[in-house]
């Protein structure tokens, strides 16, 4: 199994005959992908890289069959797009184009939410899965078939967690670029949940970045929901509050979104996190060392992580010594207080049973 996409998953361009969606149609062809044509409006009934040109999504999908569609179109078009594929009913878009408007994908993100289109992007690297379907601009040859989910923030520091897995001999199950942008369509937990699921993926390495607070939303969720030994880092550590470093939602306003506080919400839900993303793969690597270790004993997997308590459990807890100390005899165990000892009565001959007469 993988999430999203597999080998049968049939895939359609949009932008299909421009510069970047040429390019990226035929490496897509070439690791495998089962590209079964393209829309470019006003080309349709044309032939281009030998499969057939649509002028709409819905034509493209009633003549293909195609469940998913790769969004190759300049970002003042790129909303549109989405909403045509939405609209045909296409069940996952990736959209690769940077730029898009905030106030576009606004009203992408209330269509998103009454439909059964999963969304990824815009401003991402894609989605593949090693040795079956390669949607977007990762480059194939880094990735191996494995037991490892990935999914990150970043485009580059996806790759380089691929390349880590692959390296060690662990392999990816399955790589999800989400995006950087601040409005977008799968987040975190959207991905987390299909990993947790798959039984192919042992392991998940999660790579965030500075701004916003999708990083918190994935620790609430791993601590609640996620078994799997998740490994993840945070970039922009040293990043000026204020500046946007890279990515239009990587930047920290306000004071929140600071690459500490996603550290602190990581850990305190039991996840392991590195400070440089070259230990990704060897931490990752160890932590599966230890989970097959503990299956193999018949312990459980992965221990839950211990919740922080709150203010108030806290207090309640400092509370207890003075209220034994107030309450005194009752403070013995139920059974003493039901069932007291008898004790014996004295009188000046010495103990006697029963009252004095």
């Amino acid at each position: 199994m993988s999430i999203l996409v597999n080998r049968n998953t049939r895939v359609i361009c949009q932008g299909f005959t421009g510069k970047q969606g040429t390019f990226h149609s035929e490496a897509a062809l070439a690791y495998g992908t089962k590209l079964v044509g393209g829309v470019t409006p006003g080309r349709g009934g044309q032939q281009h890289l030998g499969l057939p040109v649509f002028d709409t999504v819905r034509e493209a999908v009633r003549a293909t069959g195609a469940t998913a569609s790769m969004i190759y179109v300049p970002a003042a078009g790129a909303a549109d797009s989405i909403l045509e594929a939405v609209d045909a009913g296409i069940e996952l878009a990736v959209c690769i184009t940077e730029g898009v408007p905030v106030n576009d994908m606004v009203r992408v993100r209330a269509v998103l939410a009454g439909s059964a289109t999963r969304l990824v992007g815009p401003n991402c690297p894609g989605v593949i899965t090693p040795e079956e379907c390669k949607i977007g601009i990762m480059p194939g040859f880094i990735h191996k078939k494995g037991s490892v989910g990935i999914v990150s923030r970043s485009g580059t520091l996806t790759y380089e967690a691929v390349f880590q897995t692959t390296h060690i001999g662990l392999g990816q199950s399955t790589c999800v670029g989400i995006g950087g942008d601040p409005v977008r369509g799968m987040n975190f937990v959207d991905v987390l949940e299909l990993f947790e699921r798959d039984p192919r993926t042992e392991g998940i390495i999660l790579v965030g970045e500075i701004g916003g607070s999708d990083e918190e939303a994935a620790a609430h969720y791993i601590r609640r929901f996620v078994a799997k030994p998740v490994v993840a880092y945070v970039a922009g550590v040293t990043a000026p509050a204020g500046k946007r470093m890279g990515h239009a939602g990587a930047i920290v306003a306000g004071g929140k979104g600071t690459a500490a506080d996603k550290y602190a919400a990581f850990e305190a839900a039991g996840v392991r996190t590195v400070k440089s993303p070259a230990e990704l793969g060897t931490a990752m690597n160890e932590l599966l060392r230890q989970r097959r270790s503990r299956a193999r004993r018949g312990a459980p997997a992965r221990a839950p992580a211990r919740r922080p308590a709150s203010a108030g459990a806290k207090a309640l807890e400092a509370a207890r010594p003075a209220r034994r100390a107030v309450a005194g005899p009752k403070s013995r165990p139920a059974a003493a207080r039901r069932f007291p000892a008898r004790k014996a009565a004295r009188t000046p001959q010495g103990p006697t049973r029963g009252r004095r007469r």
